[in-house]
């Protein structure tokens, strides 16, 4: 916990995003210690906790309640409790996703009514694992595999590097009695597989909250009883490293995007056909005048020279296409490697096919060397 919060200054609130789960209950007990009056070495800053329960499954108001009850006993304060309402993913996705964009939002409102600087989530090793794994079988790229970060603006994970051994033997030598997620229970054993699960740090829902749960109950131990144990902390590595090479790729892809943004092309001659000024090829015949109309071009329309992300390596450009199409409103969870492969292909393999349809109702299209990314025409 010292680690973690070194860099806060003193006397500033510091919150626990607390489900009443054995791994966000053992963190709000260290956060408690750390802002503790008269330890030793003295405090640095004020501990409080913020409950969010996602209303989703019968009991869960009581859950919250009583893990605002608990942070109360650790004597952290405030405590706050936040109910979600139902909405939509903000990113587009399914339960889990919707659990976690709610969660989150809540968490970083709560701060900021708090004025906290910092908020602290109880994710493991183990989670960690079973992220990794998930991407795994999804046939992710090295963002998903790189996992979850242990620190994203407000957001912190101290307990990213220990096991939930470590937190289950935590709360037993500290006498606290956390609350256990039906929704994390093996499914095959009757869990409850229900969406969004109750005020849990790691609750999500639906199929993708099944899976989460039989990789916890069955494919990773059945991975460390056949390969030996530490595959959990070598999973746990290889998203450190990935998320290292992922940082620079992405920071490459954005300095290559923002070498090839152009304004939008000029409107080809009335009754003619627009043509492609890197090689000649008809661009699509149905090219839309206002698509590429500088003028009536949409604030959210993004256009690209060609030519420049042609000269690129595609692991950049590829990137690059993605950050222009979410930067174009798709939404980022719904943008696969299927769609920046079509993008791709109009970039390198241009012979004047039509437009991509991306998701959020955005295209791409190619006129007069220039890729353009923008709301379709309605």
């Amino acid at each position: 916990m010292e680690a973690a919060l070194a860099d806060v200054p003193p006397g500033v609130l510091v919150l626990v995003g607390c489900s009443g789960g054995p791994d966000s209950l053992a963190l709000a007990a260290g956060l408690a210690w750390w802002a503790r009056p008269g330890r030793r070495g003295g405090p640095r800053g004020r501990g409080g906790a913020l409950v969010v329960d996602h209303g989703l499954q019968p009991g869960s108001d009581a859950a919250a309640a009583r893990a605002a009850d608990a942070c109360r006993a650790l004597g952290l304060d405030p405590v706050r409790v936040a109910t979600l309402a139902p909405g939509p993913a903000r990113g587009g996705g399914g339960p889990e996703a919707r659990a976690r964009d709610g969660r989150h939002a809540a968490l970083l409102e709560g701060a900021a009514a708090e004025g906290a600087v910092a908020v602290l989530l109880g994710h493991t090793r183990d989670d960690q694992a079973e992220q990794v794994l998930l991407a795994l079988a999804r046939g992710s790229g090295a963002r998903s595999l790189a996992g979850i970060p242990p620190r994203r603006g407000l957001l912190r994970r101290p307990l990213l590097g220990l096991p939930r051994a470590t937190t289950l033997a935590a709360c037993a030598a500290l006498g606290l009695e956390p609350w256990h997620d039906p929704t994390n229970a093996d499914p095959r054993d009757g869990g409850r597989p229900g969406p969004g699960g109750g005020p849990g740090d790691g609750s999500g829902g639906g199929t993708g909250h099944q899976r989460r749960a039989l990789v916890r109950a069955h494919l990773l131990p059945a991975l460390e009883a056949d390969l030996g144990p530490g595959v959990a902390a070598a999973l746990a590595r290889s998203a450190d490293l990935l998320r290292e090479d992922a940082d620079l790729l992405e920071h490459l892809a954005d300095e290559l995007l923002a070498r090839a943004v152009r304004s939008p092309p000029d409107v080809p001659p009335a009754g003619a056909p627009a043509r492609d000024g890197a090689d000649g090829a008809p661009a699509d015949p149905g090219v839309d005048r206002a698509a590429v109309d500088p003028r009536s071009a949409d604030p959210a329309s993004v256009a690209l020279d060609a030519g420049v992300l042609a000269a690129a390596p595609a692991a950049l450009r590829r990137r690059a296409l993605r950050a222009a199409a979410v930067r174009a409103g798709a939404p980022a969870g719904d943008v696969s490697a299927a769609h920046a492969a079509a993008l791709d292909a109009l970039v390198t393999a241009w012979r004047g096919q039509g437009p991509v349809r991306l998701p959020g109702a955005v295209e791409g299209r190619r006129a007069c060397g220039r890729l353009l990314l923008a709301p379709a025409p309605r």
